[in-house]
């Protein structure tokens, strides 16, 4: 189910739920302004999602709302997460879906990173 950016947030969405503990996770890394997991389905050989802890739907919201704190702490999360785990070198991908015609599935802002293999193309021709 792709979700619309446009909704108010719900704070019943799988990635709140987890950022309250009610749900456990594989934590990478957590601070005050993400917490960064392995993802349940990975889609590469590393595969990890970056959250911010904030109630932000997406990322047109989160750079809509969030502090310059939130933002400066998120972005930071994502280069430690990527150097942390050795992945500057070899490359990696990151991947944020917006809206239905992204096909975002949970309405609360994250970021994929990939990593660990060729990644291809970013889109199917």
């Amino acid at each position: 189910m792709a979700v619309d950016a446009t909704l108010p947030y719900d704070d019943q969405n799988v990635f709140a739920k987890i950022l309250r503990g009610e749900i456990p996770n594989r934590t990478v890394y957590e601070d005050d302004f993400a917490l960064v997991f392995h993802d349940i389905n990975p889609q590469a050989p590393t595969h990890v999602l970056v959250i911010p802890k904030g109630a932000y739907v997406c990322w047109d919201d989160f750079s809509a709302k969030a502090s310059d704190a939130e933002i400066a702490g998120f972005v930071r999360a994502v280069g430690k997460v990527a150097r942390d785990l050795g992945l500057v070198a070899p490359g990696y991908r990151l991947l944020a879906n917006t809206g239905t015609n992204s096909h975002q599935e949970v309405p609360h802002l994250h970021v994929h990173l990939f990593a660990g293999q060729p990644l291809g193309p970013m889109l199917v021709r």
